[in-house]
């Protein structure tokens, strides 16, 4: 039972935390925490430490898992060197490339040079589609890796532009030679990537309206979703992610994030649109599980804290209105009732403000007669402090001994502090969050953090987990 707890209590921060600031503690509080969990994971669990890449945490805890798996792989056996590298070449085609060339420098400057260290290198660098491309695109990264893996790139011209990018001319690649020309004609940098044609664009002093207006059709769909550039057309979004390729986006609440920022007029004016994408994109995300949930309803904050960090400001609450629209599609027709902490019932108009009564809203979900209740906090029940304890107390012993109602509490800030997310009550699971997007994965997991289930059935669970991430099912 104490490894079970372990494990969940790693994946609640691995889930939660990105080590950045949040609204009730500091970055090098999360930065630490997060350093002890994964130290004490590896040292004490590194099977299970290994498996947590399967389970949907963060990107930026991947890396950090990542790099210290393969730092140590001296103290793994062969078995588990080859469970281990499995999992960390599956994980890495799903991270966005900045982070896998960034994790790369990392492992170089941290001196991490074996053969196994070098062999994933090897191997993600060669599963590339368009080596140019990404070459032109992560010119640093790409070549911090090529030499700490001591990798041939078996082509000149490659070569030279790595490490000699304007003494070679002209390029036979096209990417290659429209990166040089980009020197001298700024015609030349419409033809680039957004990223790499926005620094040409400075050097030649175009006006951002232009720049922007011209290179459309060269943007991502996330660089469009980033820049506002036709960021509300869902059903273009998603065919573009597929039509780039690379790793799974979570574009639900990274449209609430674009949302939230805009003014309350703004978001007024065009409700109608931002509803409709928002669904769409819910829908998406729902999948066949939509409408299967039953009676659902939502507890959400948008308590002041709600507001994050100025390093994540607004992101609890994009979390919290994410899951409102999957939620509403997870429901069955019309068995869906949102409560959000503030009173409101439009949650285009979200905004942070006002104390958390979660104990009163929890009375208020109750009286719904729900089969699922699924809160969305971060935990500081403060209106009066404690209640929303005391009911979950009072209804579990008292009123609903035999859990005919299902309760789950999903967090999106860590506590550094008590090394957890903040917990409503024993007898309710909370676990952490990052995305809307793996909210259904998480109240599978939430199961074995209610104490019903040990460890045999969480290590059943996790190698299901496991297989289905490899492809083995």
């Amino acid at each position: 039972m104490v490894a079970a707890e372990d494990v969940l209590l790693f994946v609640n921060a691995a889930t939660a935390s990105t080590g950045q600031r949040e609204f009730h503690g500091d970055a090098l509080g999360q930065e630490m925490s997060l350093d002890f969990l994964h130290e004490y994971m590896l040292v004490n669990y590194r099977d299970l430490y290994a498996t947590t890449l399967a389970l949907g945490i963060n990107d930026h805890n991947a890396v950090l898992a990542i790099r210290r798996l393969l730092a140590t792989g001296r103290d793994a056996t062969a078995e588990q060197k080859a469970a281990e590298g499995a999992l960390i070449a599956r994980r890495l085609r799903e991270l966005p490339p900045p982070r896998v060339f960034r994790l790369f420098t990392a492992l170089r400057r941290d001196g991490v040079n074996n053969r196994r260290t070098r062999a994933v290198i090897r191997d993600w660098m060669a599963s590339l589609d368009s080596p140019a491309y990404h070459a032109v695109k992560y010119r640093t990264g790409f070549k911090a890796g090529l030499k700490h893996a001591h990798i041939d790139v078996g082509d000149g011209e490659l070569r030279d532009f790595l490490f000699g990018p304007l003494e070679r001319k002209p390029y036979t690649t096209p990417i290659l030679e429209t990166w040089r020309q980009a020197h001298y004609n700024s015609g030349a940098l419409y033809k680039l990537p957004y990223t790499v044609a926005e620094g040409f664009a400075a050097k030649h002093g175009i006006k951002r309206e232009i720049f922007l207006e011209r290179i459309g059709d060269r943007m991502t769909p996330l660089e469009r979703l980033r820049t506002g550039e036709d960021a509300l057309d869902p059903l273009a979004l998603i065919d573009g992610g597929a039509k780039y390729g690379g790793p799974p986006v979570p574009w639900l609440t990274r449209l609430a994030v674009r949302v939230l920022a805009l003014p309350l007029d703004e978001r007024a004016a065009r409700r109608a649109e931002f509803t409709d994408a928002l669904r769409a994109f819910a829908a998406a995300e729902a999948g066949k599980l939509a409408g299967t949930w039953g009676r659902v309803t939502a507890v959400l904050d948008d308590s002041f804290s709600s507001f994050g960090s100025p390093v994540k400001r607004r992101r609890p609450l994009a979390v919290a209105l994410a899951c409102h629209f999957l939620l509403e599609a997870l429901a069955a027709q019309g068995q869906y009732t949102p409560l959000w902490m503030s009173g409101r019932d439009d949650p285009l108009l979200a905004y942070p403000s006002g104390a958390t009564p979660l104990g009163l809203r929890l009375i208020d979900a109750l009286e719904t007669a729900p089969e699922r209740i699924v809160v969305v906090s971060d935990g500081w029940d403060n209106s009066p402090p404690g209640l929303a304890g005391e009911v979950l107390r009072v209804w579990r012993t008292r009123l609903d001994p035999q859990q005919r109602v299902d309760i789950v509490h999903v967090n999106p800030v860590f506590d550094a502090e008590a090394l957890d997310v903040r917990a409503l009550s024993p007898s309710v699971p909370s676990v952490g969050i990052r995305d809307a997007e793996d909210l259904v994965p998480l109240v599978e997991l939430a199961q074995f953090a209610q104490g019903r289930l040990g460890l045999p059935e969480l290590l059943a669970y996790l190698d299901g987990r496991v297989r289905r991430f490899l492809g083995a099912d």
